[in-house]
C-alpha cells in the first residue's frame, strides 16, 4: 500500500478560532471540511511543503519558526495510507483569502466536530480543544 505524506495546519487567529477549509468539487472527500496544506513533494520537508501550500491555497506567508507540530494523523484509505503531521501556526503575513475557489471558516474549537471531515483529519480535533481550552 503507498504511503502518502500531506501536512496540515491549524491556523490560529487572535480569538482562537481554528480556520478549516472545504474540499471543492471534483476533488476526492468534495464538500468535507480539512485544515488547509497539502502534499509534500519529493525533496520537500514538511515545513516547507506546508508554508508553500498556504501561500497557494490561502495567500499567507508563514516564517518556518512560527510552525509548531501539535500532533499527527494515520489512516488507512482503500488505495493508500496517508501520514499526516498537524502543525499549529498563530503568525503569519497577509490575508486569508481563498486562493483555489475553497469556502473558508473560522471556528471555535468545539465547533471542529459539528464539521464533517475526511476521516484523517477527525483524530487531531481532540489535540485542538486541550491546547485552546
Amino acid at each position: 500500500m503507498k504511503l502518502l505524506l500531506v501536512v496540515a495546519a491549524a491556523l490560529i487567529d487572535a480569538d482562537n478560532r481554528v480556520l478549516v477549509a472545504q474540499r471543492p468539487e471534483g476533488k476526492n472527500l468534495a464538500g468535507l471540511w480539512e485544515f488547509p496544506g497539502g502534499k509534500v513533494d519529493a525533496g520537500e520537508r514538511p515545513e516547507q511543503a506546508l508554508i508553500r501550500e498556504l501561500r497557494e491555497e490561502l495567500g499567507v506567508n508563514v516564517k518556518e519558526p512560527c510552525l509548531a507540530p501539535l500532533t499527527f494523523a494515520s489512516h488507512a484509505y482503500e488505495d493508500f495510507h496517508l501520514l499526516m503531521p498537524l502543525y499549529v501556526c498563530r503568525r503569519w503575513e497577509g490575508f486569508v483569502a481563498s486562493r483555489e475557489g475553497q469556502a473558508l471558516k473560522w471556528l471555535r474549537p468545539n465547533q471542529l466536530r459539528d464539521m464533517p471531515m475526511p476521516p484523517a483529519d477527525e483524530p487531531l480535533i481532540p489535540a485542538l480543544i486541550e491546547l485552546l481550552a
